[in-house]
């Protein structure tokens, strides 16, 4: 059957005769069942929020491409959920095998996802981001691999670590909660401890942390740093919304390019180097982010939905 449209189905967006053709189609086979019931569960599990497109804010005539922007990143995560199908239905493997098959899930920009772990561990994952984990946790660690952002609540096991693999540094725990910012193409890594305790280490550099609560690590001029007194605000990403604390206007604009998944080019440089605190529902739209930003500096902003695109002037 084509996924495109089992998509459709799910979504409800499939015509009469389609649907009737994948009801015949389901009904045909108990597999069928069964991939299209796992399928349906993953759709679930990892398809968050579409409400909070941006499309929503844009005026009628303009909002085609932009839904269709939505819908193709909706199927490129159902692509994924189709590829691992096979994973999820029962299968015999050997210990060796289940230790070494490794699967991925991606997230796109402009959304998010959460995710159980087969130990039990919640993990939310943030725009762009990219997690590896073992289809079962074998051996005496728990590993996972991390390019991008992730908020982790890791179930507490002694007996087995669990640690977290970026392109710089490990993240080595045994029970707690604690966010990791380590997208590679930045080259910045950043852990936060909200509980617990964490090992920041690595092989490299020989360079080893051990946070306390309310602590993070962080990475400034090719070393790492510790600060204290988390800003707690700054992880509900989860919850849908976006909090700046001192941070620069270039490094905001890279955010909202981010969340929104849309190209802001400056025109206007002047303004990249102020500094801006505050909060946004991501549902809100960019454009109204950047109109609080113009409460503040002077600047005017043009929107090209063809492109994908705002200019700020």
């Amino acid at each position: 059957m084509d996924p495109n449209k089992i998509q459709q189905y799910i979504e409800g967006k499939a015509s009469q005769e389609e649907r009737e053709d994948i009801a015949r189609w389901i009904d045909r086979d108990e597999k069928n069942h069964e991939e299209f019931r796992l399928l349906r569960n993953l759709y679930d599990a990892t398809l968050w929020n579409d409400t909070e497109a941006p499309a929503a804010k844009l005026p009628t005539h303009k909002r085609g491409l932009s839904i269709v922007r939505e819908l193709l990143k909706v199927a490129a995560v159902f692509l994924i959920a189709f590829g691992l199908y096979t994973w999820l239905l029962p299968v015999r493997k050997t210990a060796e095998e289940e230790s070494l098959a490794m699967k991925s899930l991606y997230v796109p920009e402009g959304q998010r996802a959460e995710i159980t772990l087969t130990d039990g561990t919640h993990v939310w994952l943030n725009a762009q981001t990219h997690l590896s984990f073992p289809e079962r946790f074998t051996g005496d660690t728990r590993q996972v691999v991390l390019d991008g952002e992730a908020y982790f609540d890791v179930t507490p096991n002694k007996e087995k670590a669990f640690i977290v693999h970026t392109n710089q540094y490990d993240v080595t725990v045994l029970g707690t909660e604690f966010n990791v910012k380590a997208y590679t193409h930045t080259g910045y890594f950043e852990t936060s401890l909200i509980e617990g305790s964490v090992e920041v280490s690595s092989s490299a550099t020989k360079e080893s942390l051990l946070l306390t609560p309310d602590t993070r690590a962080y990475t400034q001029d090719g070393r790492l740093e510790q600060a204290h007194n988390l800003n707690h605000d700054l992880f509900l990403w989860r919850e849908g919304i976006i909090a700046f604390e001192n941070e620069l206007v270039k490094d905001l604009f890279k955010q909202l390019e981010l969340y929104y998944d849309i190209e802001i080019e400056v025109r206007n440089t002047s303004i990249l180097n102020y500094l801006y605190t505050g909060k946004f529902r991501t549902k809100d739209g960019v454009e109204h982010v950047l109109r609080v930003l113009q409460l503040r500096h002077k600047f005017t902003y043009e929107k090209d939905s063809d492109a994908n695109k705002i200019i700020i002037y």
